[in-house]
């Protein structure tokens, strides 16, 4: 792997909780609102144009959090009529957390008292919706540990890493509710999507 600079360092070395995590993307790194799908921002990348996706502040999060003695793990939520959404999850005392870049304040993220991946990945549910107000996730994925990327420096990569994306695209997800739940599914409440918009763009 190429290392960080002295200068990224020094930021990792700010970042000793995952919770300073998560205030790190939310208060120093603006949300990336470049067309879909024309950035996949290394971390590296991340640091120097301090905006990031939902998809760059997960690998950005894994990348902090190996840096405090985490695996690097993200984990993918599938949505319907939506875009998908990435987490860097970790686990302390066997119990799941995440952390995440979103402009949806529902989609940041979860403290690490879920005692399954799954359990955790439902508290998304209420939260994931599309500009029409559907409730759009429906299944994720078993954690991908981003070591098996190592060979391409995908933390230090000077440009795009859309190796990891691709590869959460491919690979099996785990359905969260089957077609009889979903045809019951209401509307979002309007004062939960104005919640959830809470500090978005527009």
């Amino acid at each position: 792997m190429i290392p960080f600079t002295a200068a990224e360092r020094r930021i990792f070395r700010r970042l000793t909780t995952p919770a300073r995590i998560q205030r790190f993307l939310d208060t120093e790194i603006g949300y990336n609102l470049e067309p879909r799908g024309d950035t996949c921002y290394s971390p590296r990348m991340v640091l120097r144009e301090r905006i990031a996706h939902c998809m760059e502040g997960a690998m950005f999060a894994a990348a902090a959090l190996r840096e405090i003695g985490y695996p690097p793990l993200l984990v993918d939520l599938e949505a319907v009529r939506d875009t998908d959404h990435v987490l860097a999850v970790y686990r302390v005392d066997g119990h799941w957390g995440a952390v995440a870049k979103s402009d949806y304040s529902g989609l940041r993220s979860r403290e690490p008292v879920y005692r399954s991946l799954r359990e955790m990945v439902m508290s998304y549910f209420e939260h994931f919706f599309n500009p029409a107000g559907e409730k759009t996730l429906r299944a994720f994925s078993r954690p991908v540990n981003l070591r098996r990327f190592h060979r391409i420096e995908w933390e230090t990569r000077e440009g795009d890493v859309w190796e990891i994306p691709n590869h959460l695209c491919d690979i099996p997800h785990i359905a969260l509710i089957d077609r009889t739940m979903e045809r019951r599914l209401a509307r979002m409440d309007a004062r939960l999507y104005a919640a959830g918009r809470l500090g978005g763009e527009a």
